[in-house]
């Protein structure tokens, strides 16, 4: 058996000469090194790698296998010994982003296809059912609120991120609730934010509890953010953008948007972040095919400058509290003076 000859190795990502080994060996299989890893196993032969895998999270990434060396179960010996890895932290439920054509791979080692950007991504889990009763658990949610606000029209989404909660991200709640019978609002939890997903998705709930025709779901895995869409096997950065709005697009029209009956999505319009533009760009091609429409709003300025998430946070950095006043709902503002907030300020005055 192929054991018998091959070693196997836990990878120490801080000694430079074995991080410097794997990102060599996956850039000969035409891939990049995810810098989101926390965990790296490889398989040798005689000193010589010919497998590896890595784990952020609850994301499998960077499986590969040498070309000489496939069919001969290594695959499925990456895969285990990271699901062993995940299982062991207490995660049970996994994701694997990777090439269409490795669908049949993966889907032998117990993934299901979720979504697919064809030539480009696929993304699986290992839960036949997993987006199913994501959705059938938030859509308990708004039960109450379909009996309420007959007098308007359709249901809509915004989908934010509100790193943190700012009174632009206000603005946008309150207008597009005002033009829905019911508003879902979808709080992204990648935890890659100066604020924790929980704060973040605490914060939206108590900034928006005056609207009755609001509900607020954490987005859970379902919903792709730039922070945590894996791209090493995606070489060009314009492509990447695409990808990723285009595989977060295909889950909302082809699972949230049936299941809640979207009828429009409300987003602000992104001045400055070329990443989140492109994202817009590629949204407005895409819904109106899918008959969902679409409503870019102009940001809420403030001090003829727009209020924005990245411009409290670095008032923050600037020890300016009394300007954040001004740009943050007094939920918001609350939070900062507590106790509670203290590490995620000393965060923000190390971070960018």
């Amino acid at each position: 058996m192929w054991y018998d000859n091959f070693s196997k190795k836990t990878l120490n990502l801080h000694l430079r000469s074995e991080k410097i080994q794997v990102e060599e060996f996956l850039t000969k299989q035409n891939l990049d090194f995810d810098r989101e890893v926390e965990y790296t196993v490889a398989f040798f032969d005689r000193g010589k790698m010919i497998a590896t895998g890595s784990l952020g999270g609850r994301i499998l990434k960077c499986i590969a296998v040498d070309e000489k060396y496939q069919n001969m179960g290594l695959s499925t010996a990456v895969v285990s010994d990271l699901i062993q890895k995940a299982y062991s932290k207490g995660r049970t439920h996994l994701f694997i982003y990777t090439k269409p054509e490795n669908k049949n791979i993966f889907a032998d080692l117990g993934f299901y296809l979720i979504a697919e950007v064809p030539s480009k991504v696929i993304l699986m889990e290992n839960r036949p059912f997993g987006i199913k009763n994501y959705l059938k658990e938030i859509r308990k949610g708004e039960k109450d609120q379909l009996l309420k606000n007959q007098d308007r029209e359709g249901v809509g989404a915004v989908i934010v991120n509100c790193n943190p909660f700012t009174l632009g991200h206000q603005y946008l709640i309150e207008y597009a609730a005002s033009k829905c019978q019911t508003l879902h609002v979808f709080v992204l939890e990648e935890d890659k934010s100066s604020f924790p997903a929980g704060i973040r998705y605490r914060l939206v709930k108590e900034g928006v509890q005056h609207l009755d025709n609001v509900v607020v779901h954490q987005g859970r895995d379902y919903i792709i953010s730039e922070a945590t869409f894996p791209s090493y096997f995606i070489k060009e950065s314009q492509t990447i953008v695409e990808t990723h709005a285009k595989l977060d697009l295909e889950l909302f029209t082809k699972y949230f948007a049936p299941t809640l009956g979207i009828q429009k999505r409300f987003v602000g319009d992104e001045p400055y972040c070329k990443v989140t533009a492109a994202y817009n760009t590629v949204m407005q091609e895409i819904l109106p095919v899918d008959g969902i429409g679409i409503e870019v709003l102009p940001r809420m300025e403030y001090g003829g400058q727009p209020i924005s998430a990245s411009r409290v946070r670095r008032l923050i950095r600037e020890g300016r509290l009394s300007d954040v006043k001004k740009l943050v709902p007094e939920t918001t503002y609350r939070f900062l003076l507590s106790d509670e907030a203290e590490e995620t300020i000393q965060q923000i005055l190390g971070g960018p």
